[in-house]
């Protein structure tokens, strides 16, 4: 049998290390060396090795595996990854607490939070929610002071109940939320043990283009357990890990947790008649006005090989939206879903969508470019649009649904409204015309004729000239024999 060697240590460029002990020095006493680059890099990238945690949802755990469609309901979507009973898609989840930093206990008296990102054939799909089917506020204006009263004193650096109820008590839509909270809902025993919500109301679209309001429930296939008090403070003093560890043990001893999605599905009209607000993120939706119908399931089976790489570095963002789904007027989600990209962005960084775990499974074209670590590039083609050389195209039948009625207008992607006067050259043309001199416009005429005839297609050359003659005619007219062109009529 051949002797197996283990590899030759390398620096992060793959150069062979000198030593795996010992820094170079200046004899056996001396000092260390400024130049012993390997021993520097080392310490360097220590320093370095870990990434902001978030700033909620800092302590938690994940693991991959798969959704499955059980039930027909291609007459309430057409997301391609609900198209077809018996469809597997592959999915990353973490959960986790949301209030405590990342030392902090497992069995904290805390929501969980319940991230899921699926890797459809369209896109990832990411659903952000927690293990309660409601939430503190309605309006993102609040979250980041209810966040705030849930972490530390700026004085002492301490956690303040007095701070907690504070904030709880002046705001009275928490109410549904707390006594969910302070119930033994408050503290569940297991991540397994635990149902998981999208909280908001969200939307799906049919092939036909109707509508739906939709509420998500994924629903433990292992029963809802949960721990007292004083069960959860043992557990907390014996094993602070006790959830994370629980998810890993179980998983890999062949015992995959399973979770049932089902759905409550609101007809789009009914919105505006509703009794309540059913877009209000402290409320929820009685099942006996909107049964739950199954969907799916989500079993997972597979635990990361690298926990920083896999669960660290995951980015979950509500944004994230496929054909066939879509948002709701909820107040809450509209800041949702500029906030959790953003917080990646600076988390993470500005091609954190690259990583592996976050990268989609299917082709991305994109004019995003460059910024640090950019692993995937463009290559030749057009770094803008629009464009005439073969970039990519946006198609709206093809993206994900975002409008819904409102008050005064149907929320979609509109040219701005025009008054009577309003044109887009207008106010450059009395600027040639009014504002400059003579000189300023042969400059002008010059800088154009001098840019534009460096290296720029005939067929934009016929742009250019159309366009500085929307301008000002005589402009135009100047550009035109600058450039050997006729000019538009």
């Amino acid at each position: 049998m051949a002797e197996v060697t283990d590899p030759a240590t390398t620096n992060d460029s793959g150069v062979p290390a000198p030593s795996d002990e010992y820094s170079l020095t200046v004899g056996a006493g001396g000092p260390t060396v400024l130049h012993d680059h390997y021993l520097v890099q080392k310490i360097q990238h220590f320093n370095r090795e870990r990434v902001p945690e978030r700033v909620v949802h800092a302590k938690g755990g994940g693991a991959h595996g798969f959704f499955e469609v059980t039930t027909d309901v291609t007459g309430l979507t057409k997301a391609s990854f609900l198209a077809k009973v018996g469809k597997r898609t592959p999915i990353f989840a973490r959960f986790s607490t949301v209030a405590g930093e990342q030392g902090y206990a497992d069995t904290v008296r805390d929501p969980r939070g319940f991230a899921l990102k699926f890797y459809t054939d369209q896109g990832n799909f990411d659903l952000v929610g927690n293990n309660t089917p409601v939430f503190f506020v309605r309006d993102a204006s609040k979250f980041q002071d209810f966040i705030h009263s849930q972490k530390r004193m700026p004085d002492t650096g301490l956690r303040s109940n007095d701070m907690q109820w504070d904030f709880w008590t002046l705001s009275p839509e928490s109410a549904h939320q707390v006594t969910i909270l302070m119930s033994d809902r408050g503290t569940p025993r297991t991540w397994r043990n635990m149902n998981g919500y999208g909280s908001h109301t969200f939307s799906w679209v049919n092939a036909g283009g109707e509508r739906f309001w939709i509420k998500y429930h994924f629903k433990t296939a292992q029963g809802i357990e949960n721990l007292t008090s004083s069960e959860a403070k043992a557990i907390a003093a014996e094993d602070p890990d006790f959830h994370r560890r629980d998810l890993f043990e179980h998983i890999a001893r062949g015992e995959a947790p399973e979770w049932r999605l089902e759905v409550q599905v609101m007809p789009f009209a009914d919105a505006e008649s509703y009794h309540f607000n059913p877009f209000d993120l402290t409320k929820v939706w009685p099942h006996r006005d909107y049964p739950a119908i199954e969907v799916g399931r989500m079993v997972l089976d597979r635990n990361p090989e690298n926990f920083f790489a896999e669960v660290e570095q995951a980015g979950f963002s509500p944004a994230n939206l496929v054909p066939g789904t879509g948002l709701s007027p909820d107040r809450m989600l509209m800041g949702r879903i500029f906030s959790y990209h953003d917080t990646h962005l600076h988390r993470i960084g500005p091609n954190y969508e690259q990583l592996p775990i976050n990268a989609p499974k299917v082709q991305v074209h994109s004019y995003n470019k460059d910024a640090p670590m950019a692993y995937h590039h463009a290559g030749k083609q057009p770094v803008y649009a629009p464009n005439s050389y073969g970039g990519p195209r946006a198609d709206p039948e093809l993206a994900a649904d975002l409008g819904w009625h409102v008050p005064g207008g149907d929320l979609g992607r509109y040219a701005q409204e025009l008054h009577a006067e309003d044109d887009d050259f207008g106010q450059a043309g009395t600027l040639v015309r009014d504002v400059m001199s003579g000189a300023d416009r042969e400059h002008l005429a010059n800088n154009i004729v001098e840019h534009a005839g460096d290296h720029v297609s005939d067929a934009v050359l016929d742009r250019v000239i159309a366009y500085w003659t929307q301008v000002d005619r005589a402009l135009g007219h100047r550009v035109a024999v600058g450039l050997g062109k006729s000019q538009p009529t």
